[in-house]
């Protein structure tokens, strides 16, 4: 039940019967309407900008359409107790108690779509993330880009669409020949002692390089390592199959599963480049020319040659793109273009990319070719996910003693572990930075967010543990006769919410509104159960182990709620803490 969407959904309905009358003159476009949560300092429940968005076409004041509009609206509405306008025209409505009988009784009955935005078109998204190059285990740069993906395409499942979740494999070029080197070096370091160039800039030092060694070299006995031309090919096949294991086992710790992970080197072998290129000559995009130096750096080395090039700059990039290097060959922006092609050709309504902190420069000429290839029909979403900072004692925190320049996921998750570690992440709007406090995620306190929602979906199950009731099965009843007093109602007006939250979260792809939101209710319910402690009467733990069926009911709905926030963050929902 939104009943946001349904009062829209009224006043659509009024505004329309009233301009059908001669009374009222509608604007081009209503989608600017809106019915919205009321501001906190507003005696009211809901509040809607109706009157403002009418005010142009009908050359009043938004107060005096206002004043118009507000009779006609609790006309139509008993359940309706005040109604009144407010500077500069919002309309604001508050209802009668029984109201919100109905709608608890319309969330217990149907708590399982609650909040789904189930009356939109159902589109099939595409959502990319993570991609990481598979030479070696992912590390915390990742890692809040890896759960921005997840809970995004989480959301959008939620409102039942249908969603793939890929990754894209770079295992083509350069960084995959010099990872396959060190594999190899690590394998010559086990089998023939011969020491690890680890003085050679080009190779990867890790020491996670030597479980992939010698993961290679027990699977494969039958294999010669004595020269790395005759085994080049066959080792880096099997270092990015290692990789990927290690890589896929990461992202199973945080709860991450993706559908498909697509192959670079698959790309370039099947001509895809080739044939994306060739999509947009046909279109007149792609031409010879030169790349003057980028402006502000060193231009010292820079040489101007004639390059293939596409016109990004026709699609609002600063400068025209190289898709081939001086020796002809793809760069890494042709495997992209051939890549996104190949998204095209499959069919997908919305594609969405998730990319790190150092990618922002490479949005606008990859959505560029997107508009291109699709002839400007699709357009590509990116949502960048900013730096992460962990903070232990107070000071910037390194800990891979493996890896000596980066903290792996593994690390994290073993340090705080994956409930933690996903909705901490998640718990800040991904275009701003995060610090990551180990003290403060592990503090069973209101200052730690996950703890303090999971702590409220502790209390309620044990009330319901208390009365001898599952909280995990349905909540039957059979009267809604209830008296809500003023706690409780606002305690409804938050569950009220809840599809918001969702509905701009989808909108927007801002998944940092869930656990917000969820701190918030809980907070409120927090405060309601303390008033148990100056009053008696207001507990929910007693010695007759009884509990009115109007606090059962709220408790449930509740319960269900952030059950339901929880399932979609990803993170585990304890009936005892």
């Amino acid at each position: 039940m939104n009943i946001f969407d349904l009062y829209l959904d009224k006043i659509i309905i009024l505004i329309k019967r009233l301009n059908k009358e001669g009374a009222l003159e509608l604007s081009e476009s209503l989608n600017g309407i809106n019915v919205d949560i009321a501001p906190s300092n507003f005696d009211c429940d809901i509040s809607t900008n109706v009157a403002m968005v009418l005010s142009k076409a009908n050359k009043k004041s938004p107060i005096d359409i206002a004043n118009t509009l507000i009779d006609l609206i609790k006309s139509d509405d008993e359940k309706i107790e005040t109604i009144s306008v407010a500077k500069p025209g919002f309309i604001n409505i508050k209802f009668k108690a029984i109201y919100w009988n109905n709608f608890i009784k319309n969330v217990n009955e149907n708590y399982k779509n609650f909040g789904a935005n189930i009356k939109s078109k159902k589109q099939k998204y595409l959502i990319e993330f993570v991609s990481a190059n598979p030479t070696g285990p992912l590390h915390v740069g990742h890692c809040r880009g890896a759960i921005l993906g997840d809970v995004i395409s989480n959301i959008l499942i939620f409102n039942k669409h249908d969603v793939s979740k890929e990754y894209y494999v770079n295992d083509y070029g350069n960084q995959i020949l010099s990872f396959t080197k060190s594999i190899f070096y690590r394998i010559k370091e086990i089998l023939s002692n011969e020491k690890f160039p680890i003085e050679n800039p080009d190779l990867y030092p890790g020491d996670y390089l030597i479980d992939i060694a010698n993961s290679i070299i027990s699977d494969n006995k039958d294999l010669n390592f004595d020269k790395f031309e005759d085994i080049s090919e066959k080792l880096t096949i099997l270092s990015v199959a290692e990789s990927l294991k290690l890589i896929k086992n990461n992202l199973a710790n945080l709860g991450i599963v993706h559908d498909k992970f697509a192959s670079e080197t698959k790309i370039v072998l099947n001509k895809e480049v080739e044939k994306a290129i060739q999509h947009l000559k046909d279109k007149n995009l792609v031409y010879e020319g030169r790349i003057k130096a980028p402006k502000g750096d060193d231009n010292k080395n820079w040489v101007e040659r004639e390059q293939l090039l596409f016109k990004s700059t026709d699609f609002g990039d600063d400068k025209d793109r190289a898709l081939q290097k001086s020796d002809k060959s793809w760069t890494y922006f042709a495997s992209d273009v051939a890549y996104h092609n190949n998204k095209l050709n499959r069919g997908y309504d919305v594609l969405i990319n998730i990319l790190g902190a150092d990618h922002t420069g490479y949005i606008k000429r990859i959505t560029s070719v997107v508009e291109a290839l699709s002839g400007n029909k699709k357009k590509l979403v990116c949502k960048v996910s900013q730096l992460v900072k962990l903070i232990k004692d107070g000071k910037p925190f390194k800990m891979s003693k493996r890896k000596g320049d980066y903290i792996t996921v593994e690390d994290l998750i073993s340090e705080v572990g994956k409930d933690a570690t996903r909705f901490i992440m998640l718990n800040r709007s991904s275009d701003v930075e995060l610090d990551f406090d180990f003290a403060k995620v592990k503090e069973k306190s209101k200052d730690n967010p996950l703890y303090y929602v999971q702590y409220c979906y502790a209390r309620i199950s044990s009330v319901f543990r208390h009365v001898n009731l599952d909280i995990n099965k349905d909540l039957n009843i059979d009267n809604y006769d209830f008296e809500y007093n003023i706690d409780e109602i606002r305690i409804l007006k938050k569950i009220a919410e809840w599809p918001k939250c969702i509905e701009v979260a989808s909108l927007r792809l801002e998944p940092h509104r869930i656990p917000v939101y969820l701190y918030e209710l809980a907070s409120e319910f927090h405060s309601y159960w303390n008033m148990g402690k100056d009053d008696p009467s207001k507990r929910f733990i007693n010695d007759k182990k009884e509990i009115p069926n109007s606090k059962l009911v709220l408790l449930k709905v509740i319960s269900d709620v952030v059950r339901s926030g929880m399932d979609i963050v990803g993170v585990s929902t304890p009936e005892k803490m």
